[in-house]
């Protein structure tokens, strides 16, 4: 593999000054110190960063007394798993005793059993590519299940069998998913098939520890070839459900998109619409993965052929927000998310530029902040095939963009107020604080995204008239 470094290659490259010390450190105390698992696996890949994993004999507090007044800040966080968390001049060290844990196999948590030896440690480890050790003091690499040649061939293989790893932590199974998203590797056939057999264990784990696994797949470099495999290995049925549910059946008679590729298509598009300095946009990708959840609770057949999905984006977003609540989601991004699914299909009422300026107001206004990523989101939507339209949506759309613009400089849309403050209502209608300021506030937005900025007696004749409406009688010792 070009980009693979050899083994002796990467020893002498690996230059981590807090990490010799540390090896020299457990030595001189007569204790053996392992760089271990996803850092060696990283060091041959040239991909290396600053935050490393160690195994020892040592035991927790023996690792405790070592680090004490040569770290610079010490934790121990997983010391429940023997494992002592460290930072020296700005590197991070996990320190985990060698493991030989049980499972329960009803359960996810180990009965945590300390060993004695790193050929023992490196077996219950989750893949093969991850089994891998290297002693920093002798520049020695053990390999006792041949990660090297298996990361070679990007193949993801487990030391023991898939149906004992899998057991052990039905967690890896997403794991195995997003390492094909990560880093393009392919699982070995008795991976693919232990998955298949084993996926329903999946409901063994918590939702928060799915939800860290999925959202580091969608954030890889190859994230469809992630779904795809979540979707084939049915491990998405317990994931997110509502994607292997749009590979609706098409029949002769009911043609449309197949909506489950379409939207993988969509999701391509949109990563390669993200800005590349920056990092990889979970909400984008989400909503991109999530924009056509409600086609097919929506689906009806058109007498004579065709197919319609009338008002699939609210159902959508309500789909969204129900799935990414129960994946333990932050609130931001559930809502986001939602947000997105719900506006993504507003633009095509736009035709060939009939929206108003008010209309225009309008859909800034409600994507908000979101409207960078809605512009995306929308410009990854078109997948046809037909080259001269998607030409012509790409124009529009591009048209649309440029109302945007002059209307943002003529009238500072991203701070659309009205143009009587809550202060200024109040004293205008006399009334208190309460409810009918409020409703007073949303009519005189309302009225300024339809006809733009009024003028200071223009909008007191409008509020006044509409008090009038209302049964407000205004006071008219105000005027002044």
């Amino acid at each position: 593999m070009s980009n693979l470094t050899q083994p002796g290659a990467a020893l002498e490259r690996l230059s981590f000054p807090a990490a010799d010390e540390l090896a020299e450190r457990f030595a001189e105390a007569g204790h053996q110190l392992y760089l271990v698992g996803g850092s060696v696996r990283d060091a041959l890949l040239g991909r290396l960063g600053s935050d490393l994993d160690f195994a020892t004999d040592a035991r927790p507090e023996r690792v405790r007394e070592l680090v004490d007044g040569w770290a610079d800040a010490v934790w121990e966080t997983g010391i429940a798993f023997g494992t002592i968390g460290a930072r020296r001049r700005g590197t991070d060290l996990e320190i985990t005793t060698f493991r030989a844990d049980t499972y329960d196999r009803q359960s996810r948590n180990p009965e945590v059993r300390f060993g004695d030896s790193i050929e023992a440690d490196l077996v219950r480890r989750d893949f093969t590519v991850n089994a891998m050790a290297v002693d920093l003091l002798r520049r020695r690499f053990v390999d006792p299940h041949d990660g090297m040649a298996a990361l070679a061939r990007r193949r993801l293989d487990t030391p023991a069998t898939p149906q004992e790893s899998f057991a052990d932590d039905p967690l890896r199974m997403m794991r195995a998913v997003r390492f094909v998203s990560q880093l393009g590797f392919v699982p070995e056939p008795r991976v693919l098939d232990a998955i298949r057999e084993m996926r329903d264990e999946l409901t063994r784990i918590t939702a928060e520890r799915i939800q860290a696994e999925l959202s580091k797949l969608l954030c890889g470099r190859f994230p469809r070839r992630g779904v795809e495999l979540m979707v084939d290995t049915g491990l998405a049925e317990h994931v997110l459900p509502e994607v292997p549910a749009m590979r609706l059946e098409i029949d002769e008679h009911h043609q449309h998109k197949d909506v489950y590729q379409h939207s993988l298509v969509v999701l391509d598009q949109a990563i390669d619409l993200e800005e590349p300095e920056n990092s990889p946009d979970l909400v984008l990708r989400l909503a991109a993965l999530l924009h056509d959840i409600g086609k097919p609770p929506t689906r009806r057949h058109i007498p004579g052929g065709g197919v319609s999905f009338h008002h699939h984006e609210v159902v959508g977003a309500k789909m969204a927000r129900k799935r990414l609540r129960a994946l333990r989601y932050p609130k931001d991004v559930i809502e986001d998310v939602a947000q997105l699914v719900y506006l993504h299909l507003r633009f095509h009422g736009y035709g060939k530029g009939e929206w108003t300026d008010s209309a225009v107001r309008r859909y800034v206004t409600d994507a908000g902040e979101l409207l960078p990523r809605l512009h995306k989101l929308v410009r990854a939507d078109c997948t046809t095939r037909n080259k001269r339209k998607a030409a012509a949506l790409q124009r529009t759309y591009d048209g649309l963009e440029e109302r945007i613009a002059r209307i943002a400089a003529e009238e500072d849309l991203a701070r659309v107020r009205p143009d009587l403050d809550g202060n200024e209502i109040m004293r205008l209608l006399g009334l208190p604080p309460g409810p009918l300021v409020g409703k007073a506030w949303r009519f005189l937005k309302d009225l300024r995204l339809d006809r733009g900025p009024l003028e200071y007696d223009d909008a007191v004749a409008e509020l006044r008239r509409w008090a009038a409406e209302q049964g407000i009688t205004p006071d008219e010792s105000a005027d002044g």
